[in-house]
Order: structure tokens, then sequence, then C-alpha cells
């Protein structure tokens, strides 16, 4: 059977953007947060970016007019309708408010729905841990969803083939591309760039060279599209110390250590674009 009913569970900016592509695939897409002007404030960037791809040519008018129209608001989890086939949790990257939500949900939904976490780094089946683990997969969306093609797929330690495909064939639906991924700390895509983000971070705090210098490095001398402390602003600086710890404790191996000067920007208040300043000022 096809998935067709989705509930995405939190509005903010991994939540907006996994909402966003899958209204244009015509799903039925309950967006829900704890708080209306979140999700208001969510369709509207979600109207904006539609509007950008409009000007690009990747959509019409009527692609966005029906897409919106495929998108619900749901205040507060405990209203999820019980008929969902997947709900994807995209809240902050915390383990205990994603099991709390997990816990709610669990009580509302039936036991064929599956349960999916956009989760960057904490694992699977910890996550799954008194529900249906068979049933309970990562999906980890690249930021920004509507222009990254990637989607790694996590396996917990229960997961089936089932759920497995049908996840699989969902995120192709959505002109992405998967990638299977086993259930060990960062999975691929965060435990090769954090720890590279990080050594770069140490570099800086080591006055090895300028934090434009380290950037310009990576840019022109490997072709990467961007510099690895403008990633880490565009990112958050609190979201890479959280996986980087993640990574320390999953690993128990110091190459995974923060940074101390990650450490102090984050407990400064320094966590990138989102508060204006990071390693860059926006």
């Amino acid at each position: 059977m096809k998935i067709n009913n989705i509930a995405v569970i939190g509005a903010g900016t991994m939540g907006n953007g996994i909402a966003h592509v899958l209204s244009l695939i015509n799903k039925n897409t309950f967006l829900i947060d704890v708080d209306e002007q979140r999700i208001d404030k969510a369709l509207s960037v979600i109207s904006k970016n539609m509007d950008r791809q409009i000007t690009k040519g990747l959509i019409s008018d009527d692609d966005k007019r029906n897409a919106l129209n495929n998108i619900k608001k749901i205040v507060q989890v405990e209203n999820i309708p019980d008929d969902m086939d997947l709900i994807i949790e995209a809240a902050n990257e915390d383990k205990n408010i994603k099991r709390n939500i997990f816990d709610l949900v669990n009580k509302i939904v039936s036991d064929d729905t599956i349960l999916a976490t956009n989760t960057s780094s904490i694992s699977i089946t910890e996550l799954s841990r008194g529900l249906n683990q068979e049933k309970f997969i990562g999906m980890h969306f690249m930021n920004p969803v509507p222009v990254m093609k990637l989607v790694e797929i996590i396996r917990g330690y229960s997961t089936s083939d089932e759920t497995f495909e049908k996840i699989k064939n969902l995120v192709i639906e959505l002109d992405k591309t998967p990638v299977e991924v086993h259930d060990y700390p960062g999975f691929i895509s965060n435990r090769i760039i954090m720890p590279m983000i990080n050594e770069a971070i140490f570099s800086l705090y080591e006055g090895v060279a300028s934090a434009e210098d380290i950037d310009t490095v990576m840019k022109l001398g490997m072709n990467h599209p961007m510099g690895p402390l403008t990633l880490a602003d565009f990112i958050g600086l609190d979201v890479c110390l959280s996986i980087m710890n993640v990574l320390y404790e999953g690993f128990n191996d110091s190459k995974y250590r923060a940074c101390p000067l990650l450490k102090k920007m984050v407990a400064a208040g320094k966590l990138g674009r989102k508060s204006g300043e990071g390693f860059f000022k926006y």
C-alpha cells in the first residue's frame, strides 16, 4: 500500500521543508506543533520558498496552490488523526523531547503506522524502545529540504525490510536519492562532516589561520560549495556541539571531542545564522 496520510511533527526549518516536499507530490500532509503561530510562520516560509521555485520554473502557480491545500495544521501532538500511514518527527535534536513525542504518538496511532525520526545523530534503536520497532526508522533529510537530493534512511536494530522498502519508495517518489545506513553514531553524513567542521574550529582556536582563510582553503582548494565554518553557522553551533557529543559518547574515542571554542561559543549564545553571529556575523 502507498503512503498517503503523513504527519510531520515540528514546524521548524526541517519540519516545514519536509511538509513542503510532501505536499508537492499530493500527500495529505499534517503539520503539527505546540504553537499555532509557529505553524503559521512555517506555512509562510513554505509559500515563499514555493514562489522561488515558481520563479525558477520548477513548479507552476497551480502546483503551489494544490500543495498548500494539501497541508493541514494541527496544534498539539495529541490531536493527530489516528489514520496516519506515516509520522515523521522533526523536533529539536534532543533525545528526551523525541522520546516524549513518540510515547504520545504511540497511544494514538494504529499498529500499522510507520514512525520515522528526522534525527541527524541520535540512535534509532534507542528511540524505538517500547514502540513497534519493526515499524520504526530514521529519515535524515538534508537542509534545505526542497533543494537537497539526499535522504539517509537509517535502519534500527529491528526495522523490517517492509518498512525500509516503503520509506525508500516514498523518498524516490519525492525525487530524492535514498541511501541505506545502519544505526551507528552520526550515521554517515555527520560522522564524516562533523569531525571536519570540528577540526576547522580547532584550527581557528589554535590560531593556524583566520575563519575567512580556513573557509577559502576548503572552498578553493577542495572545491566545497561553502567553507566548514560557514557551514557550521548554517547548521547551528548548538546542533554541531550536540552531534559531536553524540559521536564522542557513542564511540568513546577522543578524536570526537568537541573543540573548547565550540563549547564556549554555544555557552555565549553565538549559534550562527539563527542568532545573528557565529564564526561570522549575519
